[in-house]
């Protein structure tokens, strides 16, 4: 069975900053870490590669300092790694982001299942996985919990719901978003670390994929138009008072003046 995982290099969060004036997000200039909710996504496919054999391979778009996050997907047992990078790729939104990974794949050939995270905790849009699957008319099931059964024809994936979950059964090849809640990811070994150091990375253009600049990057359809920080929260209210019942009687009062009660 083969495998992409679609994974995306995010900066450190706690290094983001916010420019209130400007409007615009500042971001560190380290190399960034994986997707946390893809790191999930790349464990289920190495499973699902020990159950059944086949190829697992890493593929994201960016620039050359994506090469860090693919390695870390080489390093814990990837197969192989790919990055669509190209100057015009740059400031592309979830929707052109979803284009140029669906020339990748067309790219790749013979795909089963393109497992990603349910969204990337950068820009917390989750629109990839689905745009995928549109630009590549398979079907979607998002949001998956556990993995059923799967076959290369076809598969059952239990997906969250508010309510808990449902078993939806798909044919492949589809594309599939999971939550946490479906494994525990695996920490690279020390070979896998040495062995991922020296393994090669395919690098993907613009031309090499034949996707139109036109497009993408700087001409997606939708921007950003301004970034503040969220509103700082509410001070809470101290109660006080000389016994548990005083102060138990105010917090009564406070609610019903509320309406809360």
């Amino acid at each position: 069975m083969n495998i992409v995982v679609v994974i995306k290099q995010v900066p450190e969060i706690e290094l983001v900053r916010v420019d209130e004036a400007a409007g615009k997000v500042l971001l560190p200039s380290g190399p960034g870490v994986v997707n946390p909710f893809d790191e999930y996504a790349l464990e289920e496919a190495l499973r699902i590669k020990e159950k059944m054999g086949g190829k697992v391979t890493a593929l994201t778009v960016g620039s050359d300092r994506a090469e860090s996050a693919l390695r870390q997907a080489l390093a814990v047992g990837a197969d192989e790694a790919i990055v669509a990078t190209d100057p015009g790729f740059e400031n592309s939104d979830p929707q052109a982001i979803a284009k140029i990974l669906a020339a990748a794949i067309a790219k790749i050939g013979t795909v089963h299942l393109i497992l990603a995270g349910k969204q990337a905790i950068d820009d917390d849009s989750a629109q990839v996985p689905a745009a995928l699957a549109a630009n590549l008319d398979w079907p979607q099931i998002l949001f998956a919990r556990k993995t059923e059964s799967i076959s290369e024809t076809e598969a059952v994936f239990q997906r969250t719901t508010e309510e808990g979950y449902d078993s939806v059964a798909t044919s492949l090849p589809a594309v599939v978003s999971v939550v946490k809640e479906i494994n525990e990811p695996r920490l690279p070994s020390l070979k896998g670390k040495m062995a991922a150091k020296k393994a090669p990375i395919t690098k993907w253009s613009a031309a090499d994929l034949g996707v139109a600049a036109s497009t993408v990057g700087g001409n997606s359809p939708t921007a950003v138009v301004k970034a503040s920080p969220p509103p700082p929260a509410k001070r809470g209210e101290l109660i006080t008072g000389e016994t548990p019942e005083e102060i138990a009687e105010k917090l009564v009062q406070k609610l019903r003046d509320s309406q809360v009660i």
